[in-house]
């Protein structure tokens, strides 16, 4: 394990301070691989890994969307939802200044600024969830519920599941 040594990045200290339990999950980053390709190479359901994703509204405020990473995120329902006129993606260089991490690495936790964070539901009734740990191929495994007191997320209800 010395040698595959997991980074120390903001998500990890912001876990220490809080004190949660988590185990730390290394893997191949694959460009354009996505959650498909970590759950395949650790062996986790897809289902399990969540996306972490950076949005703008309609006043290009940033809000961050946790996602089941074989679903989509409905952008009209979440901003019905979050009583935003419109939401969308953000750019990837909007995405890394607003976090402070790169695409591919983007945690919710640790984030260069407070950025409103919004969680689909049902990963609240996962055991346990994969998430970014703030560099590419890196994920963090832990109980969802953990994440409550850190991130203050609002569930919402806005995943489209992935046809295929």
């Amino acid at each position: 394990m010395s040698q595959d040594k997991a980074p120390v990045t903001q998500a990890i200290r912001t876990l220490r301070q809080y004190k949660v339990a988590f185990t730390e999950h290394l893997y191949e980053y694959v460009e354009k691989g996505g959650t498909a390709e970590s759950s395949r190479q650790l062996g986790v359901p897809e289902h399990a890994v969540i996306k972490t994703l950076v949005m703008e509204d309609e006043a290009k405020k940033p809000l961050i969307v946790l996602m089941h990473g074989d679903c989509e995120t409905s952008t009209r329902n979440l901003a019905r939802q979050t009583g935003r006129k419109h939401v969308e993606p953000c750019t990837a260089e909007v995405a890394n200044k607003h976090t402070g991490y790169l695409v591919g690495g983007t945690s919710p936790l640790g984030t260069k600024k407070p950025i409103p964070v919004y969680i689909e539901r049902s990963i609240l009734e996962l055991e346990r969830i994969y998430l970014n740990g703030g560099k590419r191929g890196f994920l963090v495994g832990l109980d969802p519920k953990a994440l409550v007191p850190i991130l203050k997320p609002t569930p919402v209800e806005v995943a489209n599941p992935h046809e295929g």
